[in-house]
């Protein structure tokens, strides 16, 4: 009941933070697709939804806890039909080692290239893209080699990733606030040392690969990793204020937060600008995000499907 509760409060943040379609990459017991339909059913507000339900992960690697472990390219083939069975949007893998998994390091390659290269074959056959939590140097490797569809944090690229990226039209998802939020409040706050002290190894590196892929013309969309520590669903704005102090241009911090996610998570077609024929998901604010992407906070009304869903008038 309580993660009920607490499903819902989060998807009226995400609406009034001016969120409308989010992607949900990897949640315990395949949650949330159930909030997608309940989403879908009218039972409550909410963002639109894709959903990759409980992501994929070698024995003991990075989010064992909540995900399902798979070894070997068989077992990794049953996990993916698995969670096809289970009805989700696309299929998340974990490459590497993280920094919220106890006792596994982010640099760390965890699956091997054939092992996602058959859980991605099998999702692709399927229509559903594939994303993979990637920090560490040689696991983004493998998932590239493997031919992942978006990368998350993405926190060591090198020349060779970014070549590969830029050919194969791999989209990068940064989550700049994840990691900040961590250094942000510390342990005075209660987030363990052993984050905050692999948060750091990483953060320079983090910040550094995300300026080479931009100035690469790499496809970057916009995702926060909501749900790590002091990481609030409604921090949206936050992302892209961090990006914008990488010397990202306003406009095209606007573009990864609309169509590049739309064409991230496949649904371009009906999202992500403003064209005829499209779902009319808009967001009015008070003041030109182009002068200071913070204006972005200041929401006058959020409109989903053609419905006001948000009035702060």
């Amino acid at each position: 009941m309580e993660k009920a509760f607490y499903a819902q409060k989060h998807c009226k943040e995400y609406l009034e933070s001016g969120v409308t379609f989010i992607r949900a990459v990897g949640t315990e017991e395949n949650y949330d697709p159930q909030i997608k339909e309940a989403i879908d059913n009218h039972v409550i507000e909410g963002p639109h939804m894709y959903c990759a339900g409980k992501v994929i992960c070698m024995t003991g690697g990075h989010g064992w806890q909540e995900g399902i472990e798979a070894d070997g390219k068989d077992a990794c083939l049953k996990a993916v039909r698995t969670q096809l069975r289970s009805g989700v949007d696309l299929i998340k893998m974990m490459a590497t080692g993280g920094v919220m998994t106890k006792g596994v390091e982010p640099g760390n390659a965890q699956f091997t290239v054939d092992e996602m290269k058959v859980m991605i074959e099998e999702a692709h056959k399927a229509g559903r893209k594939t994303a993979t939590h990637a920090q560490g140097l040689q696991g983004i490797k493998n998932a590239l080699y493997a031919g992942i569809d978006s990368i998350e944090h993405g926190c060591f690229l090198d020349d060779e990733c970014l070549e590969l990226m830029k050919e194969h039209n791999t989209f990068l998802v940064p989550t700049l606030c994840a990691p900040q939020c961590i250094i942000d409040k510390g342990v005075e706050n209660g987030v363990a040392q052993y984050m905050v002290d692999k948060t750091l190894k990483v953060k320079d590196a983090h910040v550094e690969s995300v300026k080479k892929a931009y100035e690469k013309g790499i496809q970057i969309a916009l995702g926060t990793d909501a749900g790590t520590p002091f990481n609030y669903h409604s921090n949206t704005a936050y992302e892209m204020e961090l990006l914008a102090r990488l010397d990202i241009s306003n406009m095209d911090i606007l573009k990864m937060a609309t169509i590049n996610s739309a064409r991230c998570v496949g649904v371009e077609k009906d999202y992500g600008s403003i064209e005829v024929g499209k779902q009319a998901d808009l967001v009015c604010l008070n003041e030109n995000p182009l002068e200071n992407i913070s204006n972005v906070r200041k929401i006058n009304r959020v409109i989903q499907s053609g419905k006001i869903v948000v009035d702060n008038n």
